[in-house]
């Protein structure tokens, strides 16, 4: 039911060139949450993009441009679950004190808690990152924060730089806590799509004198091609709302 409603969707969409969330909830006679979740899907294959109060047709000019469809569903990821995102960085940024050095990776939900750091006034703080976006925006975080920037192969999909220039990098530096995020999480563990990602973060874990895993409530119980590591090698787990009873009580 869910394939032929998508199918529909993608049909209604494309007559029409654009739609907003009521009048695709009106037209198919679903709830708010289910309308959403379809047009991510949508989003993410590729034919559609965001749009103010629902969804349009990519133009051909722009269904063209490869590095423009790769932006577009990096920006979807970046504003899919925002409020939980949002409420999972607030509750990060109390896991930091002066002096720390702290990592952080290239999710979008760690983006959420960089912005929270922006607007923090730690005296002494150092941030490491290999997330291209973290990065870039570094000029706007205080001046008394210092940035050691991870290079190496950049990554489109991820936003981030990976590989084995950035393995190497990664293996001079000290971490007093690391911020990630993962594809899923499960009893097994928590995991990635990318086999350069999964091996990456599992080397930051090891590295790393606490780490934290930042994940919204939709992603407990999925699994993924690539593990990262297991409960046991987490100091916390952060989420918006009540956390599955496989997680640990000691990591909530």
């Amino acid at each position: 039911m869910t394939k032929l409603r998508l199918i529909q969707l993608s049909n209604y969409i494309k007559e029409r060139g654009n739609c907003t969330v009521a009048e695709l909830k009106d037209a198919f006679n679903i709830s708010h949450a289910t309308i959403h979740r379809d047009i991510a899907t949508l989003v993410e294959q590729g034919e559609f993009k965001r749009a103010r109060g629902g969804v349009a047709v990519i133009p051909p000019e722009e269904s063209g441009n490869a590095e423009y469809a790769v932006y577009a569903r990096y920006q979807d990821r970046l504003d899919r679950n925002r409020d939980a995102k949002v409420t999972i960085a607030q509750k990060a940024v109390q896991r930091i004190a002066d002096g720390d050095i702290v990592f952080l990776d290239s999710s979008t939900t760690v983006y959420y808690m960089a912005k929270e750091l922006q607007k923090n006034k730690f005296s002494n703080l150092t941030i490491i990152t290999n997330s291209l976006l973290i990065i870039r925006e570094f000029s706007l975080f205080p001046t008394r924060y210092f940035l050691v920037a991870l290079g190496g192969n950049y990554d489109v999909q991820l936003n981030a730089f990976l590989g084995a220039a950035t393995q190497s990098e990664l293996e001079r530096l000290k971490i007093g806590k690391a911020f990630i995020s993962a594809l899923g999480a499960t009893q097994e563990g928590f995991f990635s799509r990318h086999e350069n990602h999964s091996y990456f973060l599992r080397r930051v874990l090891e590295i790393a004198d606490d780490s934290y895993l930042l994940l919204t409530s939709d992603k407990f119980g999925k699994s993924g091609l690539f593990d990262i590591g297991k409960m046991s090698c987490l100091s916390g787990v952060i989420a918006e709302s009540e956390m599955p009873e496989y997680i640990p009580s000691e990591l909530r």
